[in-house]
């Protein structure tokens, strides 16, 4: 019997009525503001040349914007949803949108790099709170029986984001300056602002639970291997990641523009990802939950000898926009699946910050590559942190997750 690691029964939708789009519109909104938040996430990893240059800083101190906003995450994730977990999801979320938009702003307005890296701390306050509770309110603002659709949208997104947001925000900062990147950010954001108070329901918060009971409810041994994992996982991916575009440049030899249209196919690739989890998962569970870690650590280790050779290099950044759009989209539902109902957005929050955690230390790392050794052996650097994640993976999750699925079989 196939078991979905996303568990339909535990949350409850006020659209009953699947006709007409209406009941999709306040997904549209939420896949907007995904869309939004991911592409402001990622922007500096394409701009932070012309970062460094503007402020005349080295590459590697520019990444920092990286690394500081991710650590902010992964500190905040948790006590910020703590404090917020009796708001209605509604407006918290209109909240959170204000404070992504004013900061963005901020950036824009940005003159020195201690005044872009302040801003950039109040998007990544906006992102704790933002990425608790997406995932969660995705499936509750759903007609029934599509709540399982709800995550792949989210996904989707995420994809758009690395295909439209990244290289245009690369593109818009290559010709007009990366403020301007960073002030269209502002203006999209205000606009999502104004469609979710237009469509987006009252959704109640069925997800408090007592601060006391949260360590409880975190140290079962499934939620914790995922976490572990993750943190290991997203540390190698970002080592690679966060460097991409001097990579790609300095050791693959490629143009501005190639580099662009690199990002681009990258990001496709994730939706190709998302659409086979859709159609297969349920049947397949154990081969993309190998292919969710392995692949990534398989990617990065083959991006060096692939760099000699620039379609070598395209094909491999294909598959690793699929390896790590299948990662997200399955440890994501994992933490959904295993997290007791009340405690969801709380299990999501740690998810997103401990994620969060993994990207500020590979961006650390990498620039601690780049900087001694160089920005070709930051790939390298992520393969073998990918290692320990895939020791840590066949020795405590795949089991844990194994048991699971029997036991709901």
């Amino acid at each position: 019997m196939a078991v979905s690691l996303i568990r339909p029964q535990i949350m409850d939708t006020e659209n009953k009525n699947s006709g007409g789009i209406r009941p999709w519109l306040p997904l549209l909104s939420l896949a907007c503001a995904v869309f939004a938040f991911n592409s402001s996430e990622l922007m500096p990893i394409g701009l932070l040349i012309d970062i460094a240059k503007d402020f005349e800083i080295p590459v590697a101190k520019a990444g920092l914007l990286i690394t500081f906003y991710a650590w902010v995450v992964a500190l905040m994730s948790l006590p910020l949803m703590v404090l917020c977990s009796r708001m209605a999801y509604r407006k918290l979320l209109l909240g959170v949108l204000l404070l992504f938009a004013v900061s963005h702003v901020g950036s824009a307005l940005s003159t020195q790099y201690w005044m872009l890296m302040a801003s950039r701390i109040g998007v990544a306050c906006a992102h704790s709170v933002f990425w608790a509770i997406a995932p969660p309110m995705a499936v509750k603002i759903v007609p029934e029986g599509k709540r399982a659709l709800a995550l792949s949208v989210v996904a989707a997104s995420t994809s758009t984001a690395l295909i439209c947001g990244l290289p245009l925000g690369r593109a818009v900062g290559l010709l007009l300056g990366w403020r301007w990147t960073f002030g269209i950010v502002a203006v999209l954001a205000f606009l999502i602002f104004a469609f979710q108070l237009r469509v987006m329901p009252n959704v109640p918060n069925t997800s408090y639970i007592a601060p006391q009971k949260i360590p409880g409810v975190l140290k079962q041994p499934v939620l914790i291997a995922t976490f572990a994992v993750t943190a290991l996982t997203v540390t190698a991916q970002f080592c690679g990641y966060s460097y991409v575009e001097p990579f790609l440049k300095i050791k693959a030899g490629m143009p501005d523009s190639m580099v662009t249209w690199v990002l681009v196919l990258y990001g496709v690739a994730g939706i190709l990802s998302s659409i086979l989890y859709t159609k297969l998962y349920d049947k397949h569970h154990k081969p993309f939950l190998y292919f969710a870690v392995c692949g990534i650590g398989a990617a990065l280790f083959m991006l060096y000898p692939a760099s000699w050779f620039i379609p070598a290099t395209i094909a491999v950044c294909a598959f690793w926009g699929i390896a790590i759009m299948t990662f997200n989209l399955v440890l994501q539902s994992l933490v959904i699946e295993v997290a007791p109902p009340a405690a969801v957005t709380i299990a999501m929050a740690t998810y997103s910050g401990i994620y969060n955690l993994g990207i500020g230390s590979g961006a650390f790392i990498g620039g601690l590559v780049e900087r001694s050794i160089g920005v070709q052996f930051t790939t390298l650097a992520g393969f073998l942190v990918s290692l320990v994640a895939a020791a840590v993976f066949f020795k405590k999750l795949l089991p844990n997750v194994m048991g699971l699925l029997k036991k709901e079989a």
